[in-house]
This record gives structure tokens, C-alpha cells and sequence, in this order.
């Protein structure tokens, strides 16, 4: 097990023991490939030396690009492949395979521990593919948000499927005003807004879903306040559904990459959706969403707005997207330091 200083290090090494950052948190566990990724993380920390398994000789191995996928990541591709097919050839609702998109989406919840809302980012191939993912992502937050937030287990399915079909009325949308990548007119934004009636409609008369499923599609856009639509509902009139699979829409449709636009950091996605829980999203939804989502990422390595590396080493419960973060051996309070912002998570 030889120990090398980092000038040495190969891309493609192993690392033979885990590597501890100076304040003793563990920044890559042992028998990790070193890339130009892991290399520049290194270089962060301020890490000095590391121990490798031995190159037996070998003078260049091959390191693929792309992290192995996970089982998640298998279901979740299948999943979208099957919304891709149904959605837009079963746009009347009649003769949807309810059972065949529920086994599938079973197929991804299987694997929720492999999940991580910050993280999972997937490659948006075009605007309509947006559609798509963000339809999925919204079921898998839902099921999970639907779980910290202690609802009953026999919600937790309904409740991804109405994150699924939540915006399934954008496909009785005109595409030329779906699809426009500039600002809507008047007319067009009046347009839009009724794909949540287009919604119902195609759902209410499909078996094997709950009501719940049906009114999360109609009222995900209604507020606590009552100035949301169609309807201008308030508080408790909204459906539960509804109010859960709001906060994960807000999340999906603001975080991901659209071809026109670029994604915002799930830091500050976090930080807007605390904002708008004022009168808008449900307060105790999204205070959980907050807290649970921000709760496993003390150790995550992260790229400051300045661009610097560094790791979570502590989170204030009153700041959650706001934590301290080691900087070569620097502390940087982001609670103070209100001009930086996490913009990206490394590992």
C-alpha cells in the first residue's frame, strides 16, 4: 500500500485507505477511482498525500466517464421511456395503462434510498422531454416528501402517481404555446392555466386512481392564500395531494435544465420555496421538504457561486440551505455571507 504525494497520483489509481480531509471528515472512501474530478478535490482540501493500491505495472488505465448507474437510474429511464410512449398517444384518457405505469414507477420507488433530491440531475434531452422528467422527478418527491411528512402509508403511492400525472393537461395545450420559449402573451397564459382543468378531465374517468390523484392534477396551482387557479381555493380546501405535489412541482420546474434556460442551484430553489411558503405553498410541506432535504449533507463536497470547493462540515436548523462550509481549511458562513450561495453539489 504505497503512499504517494499528490504530484504523483495517476489518473486511474485507487485510493487504498479512505481519505480524511484536516478537519477529519471523510472526503473519498477507500477503493475509489481517481479521476480529474476526484484529483481537483484533492487539490481543494489541500490533501498532501494519499495512499493507492499498487499499478502492478500498469502504465495507464482507462477511467470511463460516466458513473456506473444505479438500479434507480435503470427504473428511472424505463419509467420515462413509458411516459414518453403513453402520454401524448393516450391524450383522451381512455384505455391509459394505469397498471403498467404503476408497476413501473414502483420499479423506480424500489430504489428511493439511491435518490437524492439535491443531486439526481438527468440529462434533458429537449423541451418536450422536460415534460417528462419533471412529470417523474415530481412522483419520486412526492412519494418521498409523502413519507417525511408522515402521511399514511397507503398515501404514499397515490400520491406519486398524482406527482405523475399532475401536468398531464399540458398535452391538450396547443405546442406552439407549450413549446414557446419566450414570454407568453395574456391570452396564451390564459391558455396554459387550463391544463389543469385539461387534467381532471382526461382523469376523471380512469379507474385504479383516487380521487386525490385526480384533484392534485386540477388544484396544484391553487394557493394558501387563495390566489392561486382554477379555482382560488384556500388553506384546507385544497386537497392534500394537491398541496404536497405543489411543492415538489415548484422544485422540479426550477431546478432543472430546459434548452432555453438553465436550472438554478437546489440551494437556492430551497431558499425560493421557503419565500413563497408565505401565503403560497404549504408552511409545514415545505418546512419539511427544507429540513429533510438539507438533513444528509453534512460531508457533501460542494462548488461555491465564486466557483470554490469546499465541504459541509455543519447546518444551522434556522438556515438550512445556508450551512458552514470548509474551504481549504477556511470556514465560509453562508448565513453571513449572503453574496455566496451553493450552486453545485460535487459528491
Amino acid at each position: 500500500m504505497p503512499t504517494v504525494p499528490l504530484s504523483q497520483v495517476k489518473m486511474g489509481d485507487r485510493f487504498a485507505s479512505d481519505v480524511i480531509t484536516p478537519l477529519g471528515g471523510t472526503l473519498f472512501r477507500k477503493g475509489r477511482v481517481v479521476t480529474s474530478r476526484e484529483y481537483e478535490i484533492l487539490q481543494a482540501f489541500l490533501i498532501k498525500q494519499v495512499d493507492i493500491e499498487p499499478r502492478e505495472g500498469i502504465e495507464e488505465i482507462v477511467v470511463p466517464d460516466d458513473t456506473p448507474l444505479t438500479r434507480f437510474d435503470i427504473e428511472y429511464d424505463r419509467l420515462i421511456s413509458l411516459i414518453r410512449r403513453i402520454f401524448v398517444s393516450n391524450s383522451s384518457g381512455i384505455g391509459m395503462p394505469i397498471m403498467d405505469i404503476r408497476t413501473q414507477l414502483e420499479n423506480v420507488l424500489a430504489h428511493i434510498e439511491e435518490y437524492s433530491v439535491l443531486t439526481f440531475r438527468p440529462k434533458i434531452a429537449d423541451t418536450q422531454d422536460f415534460l417528462y422528467h419533471k412529470s417523474a422527478l415530481t412522483a419520486v418527491t412526492s412519494y418521498q416528501l409523502a413519507q417525511w411528512c408522515a402521511f399514511p402509508k397507503k398515501d404514499w403511492v397515490p400520491m406519486a402517481l398524482a406527482g405523475l400525472f399532475h401536468d398531464i393537461g399540458m398535452f391538450r395545450i396547443d405546442p406552439n404555446i407549450m413549446y414557446k420559449p419566450g414570454r407568453l402573451t395574456a391570452f396564451e397564459q390564459e391558455e396554459m392555466k387550463n391544463h389543469t382543468k385539461h387534467g381532471y378531465n382526461l382523469l376523471k374517468n380512469v379507474t385504479a386512481i383516487n380521487e386525490g390523484v385526480r384533484l392534485a392534477a386540477l388544484q396544484h396551482h391553487e394557493k394558501m392564500d387563495g390566489s392561486g387557479y382554477p379555482l382560488g381555493l384556500k388553506g384546507d380546501n385544497i386537497h392534500p395531494y394537491a398541496r404536497l405535489v405543489a411543492v415538489a412541482d415548484v422544485y422540479h420546474t426550477i431546478t432543472l435544465e430546459r434548452s432555453y434556460r438553465r436550472g438554478i442551484s437546489p440551494y437556492l430553489a430551497l431558499e425560493q420555496i421557503l419565500n413563497e411558503s408565505f401565503g403560497k405553498l404549504d408552511p409545514v410541506i415545505v418546512r419539511t421538504f427544507v429540513e429533510k432535504a438539507t438533513s444528509f449533507h453534512n460531508g457533501m463536497v460542494v462548488r461555491l457561486s465564486d466557483n470554490r470547493l469546499g465541504e459541509i462540515v455543519f447546518t444551522d436548523r434556522n438556515h438550512p440551505t445556508r450551512p458552514l462550509v470548509n474551504v481549504g481549511g477556511q470556514i465560509v458562513n453562508l448565513v453571513t455571507e449572503r453574496g455566496i450561495h451553493i450552486e453545485s453539489i460535487i459528491r
